[in-house]
């Protein structure tokens, strides 16, 4: 691009801008888009009474697969290289800018810093489950000693390690809870899948089945409080760039297509965070909250777009810094929040392992979830 056309809209130079047509399509894309971003969130949180849309489902893993694909792909193939083209542009001085890679630097760390927040809120929400643990212990001691009633039987050895889910799933975060599943795992290796019965080196029996307590309910739910709570940031910070970028085009040509990618990409970006919220177990008021938050940000995007549409210029020096950084550090987040804490922690499980058939399905929904938005960029 000259340096001519830096001062100007590109949209004028392509011959297709029409203000008044654009309008109409953008408020169809807030529309369309608002509705897609509500089902997606709401299908998983309002599912989770069905018994075929619970959270511990086959139907939902597989879900779940094909939205990772989907955020995977919009992390790789969508918000990298349009950080890499708007902080490469002519438009912008050649020193620093095309001397260092800063789109693939800045993804880095914020994929590093997404771990960071990952493992000190893990760590922040291990400890205060700890400690209310630790006041129920206290109150139920106080409670034997006046009544001298003692209770029979314990959950020393029954009780799940922090960062095990349902059926031995393991998460990446908290290596010490690594290391104490491995500890407490090793007696149940055989027969682990069935859940059978198994004598630990002291006598106890005790069951390792896919069932859990209620204490072990809220271990469960920890990690994915973390892991909502990321992800929606993630979610979020790219949202309002690709809301505003729609909201600023006046071009039929550039909105059209988007209007059907940002659908389809919002829905199951949308069914992601909805199961993640779900899992988290919050209180009715925050998971429509947080959902509410989620369905809106793109539309807002678009509404603070239009009403800027008029001044704004896309080819700006400042618009393309601030573009470029903020897709680079999105396309980390979604990066690091799409392999390690929706991918990962369902695909190394004992269930995914022990279930051949979930193996296949969800592995081919993974990659048909990441092809088909991959290949949405050829026209948007």
């Amino acid at each position: 691009m000259s340096n001519d056309a830096c001062g100007t809209d590109g949209e004028d130079i392509a011959g297709c801008r029409d203000d008044s047509y654009a309008l109409i399509l953008k408020l169809i894309a807030i529309a369309a888009i608002l509705v897609a971003g509500v089902c997606g969130v709401a299908i998983p949180l309002v599912g989770k009474k069905r018994r075929f849309l619970r959270t511990d489902s086959n139907l939902f893993v597989g879900a779940k697969a094909f939205a990772g694909g989907v955020i995977l792909a919009t992390g790789f193939v969508h918000m990298l290289p349009d950080a890499t083209e708007a902080l490469t542009n002519s438009c912008l001085p050649e020193n620093p800018w095309s001397k260092f890679p800063f789109s693939g630097f800045i993804a880095m760390m914020a994929a590093l810093g997404t771990l960071l927040a990952d493992f000190v809120g893990t760590q922040y929400y291990e400890k205060k489950q700890g400690e209310q643990s630790h006041s129920g212990k206290v109150d139920s001691s106080d409670l034997v000693s006046e009544s001298g009633i003692v209770p029979v039987g314990t959950r020393e050895y029954n009780e799940k390690v922090f960062g095990e889910e349902e059926g031995g799933a393991m998460h990446i975060v908290g290596m010490h809870a690594h290391a104490a599943h491995h500890r407490h795992s090793h007696s149940q290796e055989q027969g682990a899948c069935l859940g059978n019965f198994q004598e630990d080196s002291h006598g106890h029996s005790h069951s390792h089945s896919f069932g859990s307590s209620g204490g072990e309910d809220d271990e469960f739910s920890v990690r994915h409080i973390v892991v909502s709570q990321v992800l929606e940031l993630g979610i979020v910070s790219h949202s309002v760039i690709i809301g505003l970028s729609l909201g600023v085009s006046n071009s039929p040509c550039t909105i059209r297509p988007l209007i059907g990618a940002l659908s389809f990409h919002q829905f199951f970006e949308g069914f992601a965070l909805g199961g993640c919220i779900s899992q988290a177990r919050f209180q009715s008021f925050q998971s429509a909250l947080m959902a509410c938050f989620f369905a809106i940000t793109t539309p807002i995007g678009i509404g603070i777009g239009i009403g800027i549409s008029s001044i704004y210029n896309a080819n700006s020096p400042r618009a393309l810094i601030i573009e470029g950084i903020l897709d680079s550090i999105s396309a980390g987040i979604l990066v690091y929040m799409a392999l390690v804490d929706l991918i990962a922690a369902d695909f190394l499980s004992k269930r995914m392992s022990c279930n051949t058939r979930l193996q296949v399905v969800s592995y081919l929904l993974l990659f048909l979830g990441a092809t088909l938005m991959s290949l949405l960029a050829i026209w948007a």
